[in-house]
């Protein structure tokens, strides 16, 4: 028991060990890759059911099967073995599996790997994650399985994976989007700006509609979320006075810890209400927080 939680503890890592001898950069070869330890039948090849990833690019998949057609599959596939001691479970390598199958290839380069269910699931969402290739919804899922099956927290989370936590608490929010909303952020209709505008619009389903029919910008849609909670607001005509005070959203918050821990110095950001302008306020206390200021600002690469 204690051993599952000090591994716990270390979330990611067991993906970095398991994935050490491959390297997720598509299909080209990879210098002093390992052997894999055999080929199994496609056949004899079952996909993750708890796999996060449930859209799978039609053209990219198109081009995998061209280049396996070309080259052959060069970086095994991860398995464990499941059920029929013939049959295998994939742990990653479902889109090079689909691929190889739509090629014609009978037989696939597999790591046979001892893992548990747990360490499947975990493994599945930190690999999709780390390769970028989910969409906002499926990432958020994801986030949330790694939060609700292990216990993780936010923190862990962005700690681990190199994200920001409001980058993960952001995301976690479209979770609570109507099933048409979220679906139309998988198909690629709404981006996760979109998405995130529409967290708080009296009705995403209405407005996304509107938004997917007249092509509006992120900002566009911020604006007509604004609109939609404080219609009096938008139709007054008097200006706000520059000094008024306005609360600040929980996102503009989360962005103001994220910098002010990253440059260990306070930042502050005003948004102007309406506007895609705004300003951002760093305080530094003492001349050496200065130079260090300056050094970030004016790094390069």
């Amino acid at each position: 028991m204690s051993d599952r939680k000090e591994q716990r503890r270390g979330l990611g890592r067991g993906l970095s060990a398991l994935m050490a001898d491959i390297e997720p950069a598509g299909e080209a070869v990879v210098k002093d890759a390992p052997r894999p330890n055999r080929t199994v039948p496609i056949e004899k090849l079952v996909p993750n059911p708890d796999q996060p990833r449930r859209q799978f690019d039609a053209d990219a998949l198109e081009d995998l099967k061209n280049s396996i057609r070309s080259k052959g599959v060069i970086q095994p596939l991860i398995v464990r073995q499941k059920g029929d001691p013939d049959s295998y479970e994939i742990v990653a390598g479902e889109r090079r599996w689909r691929a190889a199958q739509a090629a014609g290839l009978h037989e696939l380069p597999v790591v046979i790997r001892d893992l548990s269910d747990e360490d499947v699931l975990e493994i599945a969402i930190i690999e999709n994650i780390q390769r970028a290739d989910l969409n906002a919804i499926e990432e958020a899922a994801g986030y949330e399985q790694l939060m609700t099956k292990f216990g993780h927290t936010q923190e862990q989370l962005a700690k681990a994976l190199g994200k920001s936590r409001s980058h993960i608490a952001n995301l976690l929010r479209l979770l609570n989007l109507p099933d048409v909303v979220k679906k139309a952020v998988q198909d690629g209709k709404l981006s996760a700006g979109h998405a995130r505008a529409l967290v708080t619009a009296p009705d995403p389903v209405l407005m996304a509609g509107d938004i997917v029919r007249r092509g509006l910008s992120v900002r566009e849609t911020e604006r007509l979320v604004k609109a939609a909670l404080n219609p009096e607001g938008a139709k007054a005509t008097k200006p706000k006075s520059s000094s008024a005070k306005t609360e600040k959203d929980a996102d503009t918050k989360a962005l103001e810890a994220d910098l002010s821990a990253a440059l260990g110095m306070k930042v502050s950001i005003n948004h102007r209400q309406g506007g895609d302008t705004g300003t951002v306020t760093i305080a530094y206390e003492s001349l050496e927080d200065l130079d260090a200021l300056c050094m970030v600002l004016s790094a390069t690469g």
